[in-house]
């Protein structure tokens, strides 16, 4: 059983004296004050056990076993810095070599996802001399400076100008909401087109690409899967002016897309990144990261006469957690495990599809999957609301779930890895219960007391399927006067909470028990 110190108010009385504003928790109006963990499994502080569908720190389940007495052990014996001779780093480096392509085959150890994105940047920039950077609309590589520059899911928060003239933003490759849709012949090229016109107009004003960067699923964009091919002809174009290809692995790496190690190989064997960053589940937990290049990218970086030395990174102890969690990996089939888990998982989600006209979308890959919500099928219109009303009715049944895209109405898994069939089922089974529930009271709210015509005809892409889908629009709902929506909760600094009210304005607890008196389910005047 944990233990606390003080009592949830004191706790969090304590938080907002001493911790800064801007640190957000989950559900500000109702905070979880979680004292342990285990599995997919979180309790608070009256062993109330919550369902995790988020965390994808906890890569192999919280406090595993095999990986906390690898800390132990280690923790026993010696930690110190790099700069002395140790096995577990270079059994450490050599394993996880192994998994990548063998171009790919010098590691920087480092301590956090954002530690890795920058100095991914330092060694494309000193191995090309160029300097400015390619990156993703909506995209974001991490809390630092140098990363904030080429994270538009975060600049364009700050000032509509904010942008640096060194950062060029490329379209984000979503065939569901993006410019070229499930529709279109060949959206891989058309996607790449994009990004080869960004060059191009830079090449004009005298300005030379360091790199490309992108995460190979992009999280915070909204759980958007690149369609195959994509990532081959942008690495074309980017190397023909000299630049590198980053593939930013920290959200999605080791397993989680299940057929593969890596969300890069999605794209096939013939695409091989220049520099990988790794994150997030590389420890389990611990704050440990990776960046792996090329020998020839490497060396350059090194002759550039600055030691590179990073106190924490490579320690005894972080290396001896990285190889326990390749090793439960492999031990445990948790790759396997994704694409089972995840292929059922993805088969419950169409089933509400075809019954619920509020899911527009469903897409993923093993354990990482995204529910995209629409108040109309043909329009698309995101269905922000009611993507927040449904998270917070999810926590009062035990069930963490988190919403994302740059209009906050994707629904994301992206569980421990050993999520199971149960869980995926428990989990569905409360979202349908909440979308009939939405639906059938917003039915009361149709503006004029009339029903609308639903067209049968309206296919929405399936997995590159086309199946009928109706009703293709619903009700219109009313926007939530006051309500300030949520970043997501590894996005806004690195795991900073991401919902500053409640989705209705009232006591989460409350919604339930009011009915109509919600105003999310109030019709729009």
């Amino acid at each position: 059983m944990g233990s606390e110190l003080f009592g949830k108010e004191r706790t969090l009385e304590l938080r907002q004296r001493h911790i800064g504003p801007s640190c957000k928790v989950f559900f500000a109006k109702d905070p979880l004050k979680i004292i342990r963990a285990q599995g997919q499994y979180m309790y608070d502080e009256n062993n109330k056990k919550y369902l995790d569908c988020i965390n994808n720190v906890a890569h192999v389940g919280h406090c595993h076993p095999t990986v906390v007495q690898a800390a132990t052990k280690q923790m026993e014996l010696l930690n110190t810095n790099a700069r002395f001779l140790h096995d577990n780093l270079v059994q450490y480096a050599k394993q996880l070599s192994e998994t990548l392509p063998p171009q790919l085959s010098v590691c920087y150890f480092v301590n956090s996802g954002s530690e890795a994105n920058d100095l991914a940047l330092r060694l494309a920039r000193q191995y090309t001399g160029h300097h400015d950077i390619i990156t993703l609309e909506h995209a974001y590589h991490g809390h630092v400076t140098s990363l904030i520059d080429i994270s538009p899911y975060k600049f364009h928060e700050l000032h509509a100008k904010y942008q640096k003239e060194f950062v060029h933003v490329a379209p984000s490759p979503d065939v569901y909401r993006g410019k070229y849709r499930e529709d279109h012949p060949d959206p891989a090229s058309a996607y790449a087109g994009e990004v080869n016109a960004l060059i191009q107009e830079a090449r004009k004003k005298g300005r030379k690409m360091a790199a490309f960067i992108a995460e190979s699923m992009q999280s915070c964009g909204g759980q958007i899967i690149p369609p195959p091919g994509y990532f081959q002809k942008v690495a074309q174009y980017v190397h023909s002016v000299g630049g590198v290809f980053i593939a930013d692995e920290v959200q999605v790496g080791f397993g989680r897309v299940g057929k593969y190690f890596w969300a890069f190989q999605l794209q096939g064997k013939d695409f091989v990144p220049d520099i990988v960053t790794m994150g997030k589940p590389i420890g389990n937990g611990h704050p440990m990261s990776c960046v792996v290049t090329t020998k020839e990218i490497a060396e350059a970086f090194g002759a550039s006469g600055l030691e590179y030395f990073n106190t924490f990174g490579g320690n005894p102890v972080s290396c001896a957690i990285g190889l326990a969690v390749l090793s439960v990996i492999e031990e445990e089939d948790l790759r396997g495990n994704a694409t089972r888990v995840g292929n059922y998982l993805m088969d419950l989600l169409r089933e509400q599809q075809a019954k619920h006209q509020l899911i527009g979308d469903v897409r993923g890959v093993g354990l990482f999957i995204g529910v995209d919500l629409v108040k109309d099928r043909r329009k698309r219109t995101p269905a922000k609301a009611e993507a927040q009303h449904i998270i917070y009715r999810l926590k009062e049944h035990n069930i963490l779930l988190s919403a994302d895209g740059p209009h906050r109405n994707v629904l994301k898994f992206k569980p421990p890895m050993c999520f199971t069939k149960e869980d995926a089922k428990s989990a569905v089974e409360k979202i349908d219960e909440i979308l009939s529930d939405l639906e059938q009271k917003t039915s009361a709210r149709v503006q004029n007391g009339k029903s609308y015509p639903v067209d049968n005809r309206v296919s929405v892409s399936l997995r590159g399927s086309k199946r009928k889908m109706a009703p293709a629009s619903i009700p219109e709902v009313s926007e939530l006067e006051g309500t300030e929506t949520s970043p997501s909760e590894e996005c806004p600094d690195e795991d900073s909470g991401h919902f500053k009210r409640s989705a209705c304005r009232q006591e989460p607890s409350s919604c339930q028990d009011k009915g109509l008196g919600c105003n999310l389910l109030a019709s729009r005047s």
